[in-house]
């Protein structure tokens, strides 16, 4: 039964990413959509950072630390963070056909996060089977910087496409990574995964999401000259960080 919880709990807290697809269901007037998609790259991009600089290296940096000498650490540590931000330039590089600088955005949120949730879902399936408080604990954490995710998806692909399918589509496959890291965990990567490799991971997850934030939503972002709603996606996304931190 442990097993069956715990892939439902990996499930849910991935598929939460689909709640911030809701968002592009709301009638917003011609003259604030530009508001609007500043206020949400804003509030995403402080998510992405945040969660990077609170949760993935802080806790993937002092084990790797633990585990290896001083100076192989720092080689990994370092190879794993810029090897994640130099995908975000490659798939970039891949997709400058498409002159649409806010879908390019949303296809690069949504390439990020799907790595980002896989390795989450096999974290919260082995925390759930371990131990079904520590894996509630997990997927409420996730739940709650998971739904601010998928509006870093939904809005860009939807205002540049128009389409709440493509939107809604990038969205939920996005989401999807997360029980599938816990069903490929559960049927056959259980034995083979290390803390090692989940640590190395996520410090990749970081450094695409850091790099992704700054190079691409910052300046789409300022494009826009909304300053007040860029102060104002800033300032919620940090204060929805310090909760994700503290609380849970």
């Amino acid at each position: 039964m442990s097993v069956i919880n715990a892939l439902i709990l990996s499930t849910l807290a991935g598929m939460s990413t689909v709640i911030g697809s809701i968002i592009i269901f709301f009638k917003i007037k011609d003259s604030k959509i530009d508001k609007f998609i500043t206020f949400c790259l804003a509030f995403s991009m402080v998510i992405m950072i945040g969660i990077s600089i609170t949760d993935l290296i802080p806790t993937s940096v002092f084990s790797i630390l633990y585990n290896y000498h001083l100076v192989k650490a720092i080689i990994i540590i370092i190879l794993s963070l810029l090897i994640g931000g130099l995908l975000v330039f490659l798939i970039n590089k891949k997709m400058t056909n498409n002159k649409d600088s806010l879908y390019r955005l949303g296809i690069l949120s949504m390439v990020a996060l799907i790595i980002h949730n896989f390795p989450e879902g096999i974290a919260t399936f082995m925390g759930s089977v371990t131990n079904i408080n520590l894996g509630l604990k997990l997927s409420l954490a996730i739940m709650l910087h998971n739904i601010p995710e998928g509006i870093s998806i939904a809005v860009p692909i939807y205002y540049s496409t128009h389409s709440k399918k493509k939107a809604f589509l990038n969205t939920f496959l996005s989401g999807l990574a997360e029980p599938i890291g816990a069903l490929m965990t559960y049927l056959i990567l259980g034995k083979f995964i290390t803390p090692i490799m989940l640590n190395v991971t996520l410090l990749f997850v970081a450094g695409i999401m850091i790099t992704l934030a700054i190079e691409e939503m910052l300046p789409k972002a300022l494009s826009y000259q909304k300053n007040k709603y860029l102060l104002m996606g800033l300032l919620i996304g940090i204060i929805l960080i310090l909760i994700n931190h503290f609380v849970f």
